[in-house]
């Protein structure tokens, strides 16, 4: 026993007296075993329970010492972790061979290459404080300071900076400091409000998106501590674990093979190759890279590097995941502000032009009613004061016309509902899933454990033409057929069962199928597969792939003379390679035609109860010439019987299947089932009616792939039921429904899915039992695999859009008003009534708080009553733009009532018209929120109390407006409104709730008009 036996309570360590020739570097590792344990004994003073054993061989004195809590012993390593890395890296199988190959680094690991390293929380740490963890340091996230330096780069933010030092300057000189900071300063602080404002939410929402991006990277790997497989994150992985490897998985380290069969990877990822890799002792590579892919087989390896130790963990940590992901909406609206952008330019120039000539042509007058330009005697400061205030203006205009909003509100609504719909098991991989699920008009779902539990249960066990109690399996066959049995599922299995020395009961592990027929054989076969494995010996796998349905095993006793091919899958497969059948007793029987149609009933019964039905089947040959053919024997088997699989559907799914529909979202179900079994299962979910034509609403995978392009584009729409499908008529049903103009969500979980995710609109993977590849090429992981949750995404997806919509509405309403009376009233009166910080103070309510409160709706039922938007749904549609012109017309016209009329209405002067027409117009735009909560609803109040936040910005919103024009009169250039005065402005603004619910009773066609069409198909 070596020094690094510290698990056990006593350890025995022998020192070589004589040294035996041999390697050299063998020799110096006993001499260094030899130095540490004489200074251990030094430190130690060889305590009481020391014990000096006198052996019969004069070579050798043993030495047994209690072990104690504080030992700590380095590894022992041959090898240094740099050269291992290099080794695994450059794939150099003789440098491994120089090092005792596989076995050799397992030892120097000190791992078990069936146990795996110890459970104990101190292996696992120790294993990191000498090799490291695995994971990498990420780039530094952006900081605060850069988001502020980004929102001062805007153009107009820096004209509007430069016009307020300038009005400053100005001011200070003509009216002293006291007095004349006001205007400038005045402008300083709102643009720096409004800065702050849009720096804070983007920070916010920058970090957001990076805690999202880091659970998206973390992936759960299987691995063997203490014997036991158990599941960790791939960052808690470390150095020596033995990690479980299947089809889909991501290689979470670099390592090494152990054990396992047909085991092939995809190093695309490393190499930019896209050639199959196999791996394993035959091939002289047992050489596994971190980040690769498996692709077929499964295994087991030893991991060798962890983290920046690693390839893949070195080009990790110098790439980071691109934050500034752009959406097709954002895209979208990007034009849309744009344009309107070009539209408030225009506006602006035009009343800069004006302005200019009127105030040099001597038709304005100042606060005195007097000429405010008399050629020759006019000063220069006067001139500059009224050139930088007239500047200011424009370019305030030119601040308010600009919707830099309506990025930000998508900014806002993907962010919120990407974290609500973390909490209803939806992870968001890709922005853009988020607004195109929306759209979506058909889901391609799976069967086993989206529609179904995928809690696997033997409910029913054939044994030739007769059915076996399950409790009684053992007693009632013959022992010959017993042992066929068990090594039909033993030695042919993924899964693994573990005893816990504490325990009596035995825990499983594997995928649903394989744990349930492991379960059957351990419990009513009394199946030891500890022994069954040691008294056996594979020599070859075939692995379960989509195409075959099938998995197979070539075994030999130990000491026997024959080998026994073991096959097992889906029962018609094998009953097709079948020619005898077993019975009870062990009797091998000639399968007739009329027993082969007798078989297929029992597999159409048992398919109609919702089963799924799985069957074994073996061939025994005689060892020829001790020569062993590799190859699986598929013709002339003997069936061994058939299993029943029961899967029950999961509550709630009729219900989400009912929503869809009356959502007008087309549900179709795509399953490796046979057709028998998706009928049964279909039935239940309520995908089919019993009223509807099952021969047109239910086809196989291969009938449809052999369909020409005409007859599946017409018969696409019928179809609600594709069984015993495969990856590629998955795909090919995408491509046919995208090409009649479908926007397609598609749920997958295996490695063959991710074409068909890929291809589809948003791609939905499975996060339990979904592989790796799978969710890599997905867009949103269904965290439950519940098709619940795909609904409930569905709903979130609309919510996000409806909430996009409501906000373009409100905030083109206040563009349009502000634009039209700016522009009117500079034209007539040569002056515009809203100050540059009332203007800023407007674009900060409608930009920031506006999408606040709008783009935080969250989803209600009435979403789910509506038809898809689709592809070509235009964005701003024909309801909106009846709302948003009702409303904008009637604030244009009071506000140009007030403009001209307001001095004589309210008996006022200039000063007190102008607070009038910004405190109305302000009011407006919070009125009109309400306005905008529901674009078709004539009741804008339903479900207003569940979202505080929408109360709290308007709440905030009126404290702050009350502030401005009571309080900070100076800064806001505003003057104390009476009582009635404050009722009229509320009074005017509240007008728009019942001209709101008049407009909407003012039909509108479908025929679009000025729309911005989001089509979705670069959404994809």
């Amino acid at each position: 026993m070596s020094l690094q036996s510290r698990t056990l309570s006593d350890s025995i360590i022998f020192l070589d007296k004589g040294f035996p020739q041999g390697i050299p570097h063998k020799r110096w590792r006993k001499a260094f075993r030899a130095i540490y344990f004489v200074v251990s004994l030094a430190k130690k003073a060889i305590p009481n329970n020391t014990h000096i054993l006198t052996l019969a061989n004069p070579s050798y004195i043993a030495i047994d010492i209690k072990a104690t809590d504080d030992d700590h012993v380095p590894f022992d390593l041959d090898i240094d972790q740099k050269t291992l890395f290099e080794l695994v890296r450059s794939k150099n199988f003789n440098g491994l061979r120089q090092y005792g190959g596989v076995e050799g680094v397992v030892s120097v690991l000190e791992t078990d290459r069936k146990l795996g390293i110890t459970a104990e929380e101190s292996d696992v740490k120790r294993r990191i404080n000498v090799f490291g963890s695995n994971t990498f340091p990420k780039p530094p996230a952006k900081s605060f300071l850069s988001f502020v330096i980004e929102a001062f780069k805007d153009m107009t933010i820096v004209i509007l900076l430069g016009c307020a030092v300038l009005s400053l300057g100005f001011g200070i000189k003509q009216h002293g400091p006291k007095e004349g900071w006001y205007d400038g300063g005045s402008i300083i602080v709102a643009v720096i409000l409004v800065v702050a404002v849009s720096a804070v939410s983007n920070y916010k929402q920058g970090r957001q998106f990076e805690k999202f991006s880091s659970e998206s990277s973390n992936i759960n790997v299987e691995v063997v501590r203490g014997g036991r497989r158990q599941h960790v994150s791939i960052f808690e992985v470390v150095v020596g674990d033995v990690v479980c490897l299947k089809i889909g998985d991501q290689v979470p380290a670099d390592g090494l093979f152990l054990d396992g069969h047909s085991l092939t990877v995809d190093e695309s990822s490393m190499t930019g190759e896209s050639d199959q890799i196999e791996v394993g002792d035959h091939a002289e590579n047992p050489f596994l890279l971190s980040g690769t892919k498996v692709t077929d087989g499964y295994a087991r390896m030893v991991v060798t590097s962890v983290g920046m130790n690693t390839a893949w963990g070195e080009m990790m940590s110098s790439i980071g995941r691109d934050l500034d992901e752009q959406t097709p909406l954002q895209a979208r609206l990007n034009k849309l502000t744009s344009s309107i952008g070009k539209v408030g330019l225009l506006v602006a120039f035009l009343v800069l032009v004006i302005l200019l000539v009127r105030y040099f042509t001597g038709n304005t007058d100042d606060e005195n009613g007097n000429r405010e330009f008399i050629r020759g005697k006019t000063g220069t400061d006067d001139i500059m004061n009224a050139v930088v205030r007239i500047v200011a203006a424009a370019v305030t205009i030119l601040v308010v016309a600009i919707p830099e909003g309506l990025p930000l509100a998508v900014t806002l609504t993907l962010a919120y509902s990407m974290k609500r719909m973390m909490v209803d098991n939806a992870m968001v991989r890709k922005l853009s899933a988020c607004e195109t699920m929306g759209s979506a008009t058909t889901i391609c779902t799976d069967k086993t454990g989206t529609l179904t539990l995928n809690q696997m249960k033997v409910t029913e066990f054939w044994l030739g033409k007769e059915t076996i109690m399950l409790d009684k399996t053992s007693l009632e066959i013959a022992a010959d057929v017993l042992e066929l049995l068990q090594e039909g599922v033993g030695l042919n299995t993924t899964g693994e069962v573990y005893r816990p020395l504490s325990s009596s009961v035995p825990e499983i592990s594997g995928s649903p199928t394989e744990s349930a027929i492991l379960y059957w054989a351990v419990f009513d076969l009394a199946m030891d597969i500890d022994e069954l494995k040691q008294g056996h010996r594979i020599l070859h796998v075939e692995g379960f792939n989509s195409q075959k349905k099938r998995s197979g095993v070539l075994a030999r006793r130990n000491g026997g003379e024959t080998v026994r091919t073991h096959w097992k899958g889906a029962a018609e497969m094998i009953l097709a390679m079948c020619s005898n059948y077993c019975v009870r007793s062990g009797i091998i029987m000639v399968m007739t035609d009329e027993d082969r149609r007798h078989f297929g009933k029992v597999i159409e019964d048992m398919a109609v109860k919702s089963l799924r039905c799985i069957a074994f089947a073996y061939k025994e040959n005689a060892i020829e010439n001790r020569e062993v053919s590799k190859k699986l024997e598929e013709t002339g088997l003997t069936l061994l019987g058939f299993v029943g699989l029961k899967d029950p559907c999961r509550p709630g799914v009729k219900t989400a299947v009912e929503t869809c529909r009356d959502a007008g979202v087309d549900v179709k179900m795509i399953t490796a089932d046979n057709v028998f079994t998706a009928k049964a299962v279909a039935m239940e979910c309520g995908i089919l009616k019993p009223s509807e034509d099952l021969n047109n609403a239910v086809v196989e995978g291969i009938t449809f792939r052999n369909y020409s392009d005409e007859e599946r584009m017409e018969k696409i729409s019928t179809i609600r039921v594709m069984a015993r499908s495969s990856p590629i008529d998955k795909l090919l049903m995408v491509q046919c429904l995208k090409h009649k103009g479908n926007v397609v969500a598609v749920t997958g979980d295996g490695t063959n899915d991710a074409p068909a995710l890929k291809e589809a609109d948003i791609g939905l993977a499975m996060g339990i039992q979904g592989t790796e590849v799978a969710k890599q090429s997905s867009d949103i992981v269904i965290l439950d695999d519940n098709f619940t949750s795909v609904v409930t995404v569905l709903k979130w997806g609309r919510c996000v859009y409806n909430n996009i919509q409501k906000f373009i509405q409100f905030q083109l309403t206040v563009n349009a008003a502000a634009l039209v009376i700016n522009f009117v009233a500079a034209l007539s009166s040569g002056e515009v009534p809203l100050t540059a910080v009332q203007m800023l103070w407007v674009n900060l309510i409608m930009d920031t708080l506006g999408a606040l409160a709008l783009a935080t709706e969250q989803p209600s039922n009435d979403l789910m009553t509506k038809k898809p938007a689709g592809r070509t749904e235009p964005l701003i549609t024909k309801v909106m733009w009846r709302n948003l012109i009702a409303q904008a017309l009637y604030q244009v016209t009071v506000l140009l009532i007030l403009q001209f009329k307001g001095n004589s209405i309210f008996g006022v002067n200039k000063k007190v018209k102008d607070t009038l027409i910004f405190n109305t117009f302000v009011l407006c735009q919070v009125f009109n929120e309400f306005n905008a909560r529901k674009l078709e609803k004539k009741n804008i109040f339903k479900g207003i109390l569940k979202n505080k936040l929408f109360l709290g910005i308007i709440g905030i919103t009126i404290s702050l407006q009350i502030v401005m024009v009571e309080f900070l009169k100076r800064f806001a250039n505003t003057e104390r409104l009476d009582w009635g005065q404050w009722a009229a402005c509320i009074l005017i603004a509240a007008l728009s709730w019942p001209i709101g619910w008049l407009v909407k009773f003012i039909p509108v066609s479908r025929k679009q008009f000025l729309s911005y069409s989001i089509c979705r198909a670069s959404a994809s």
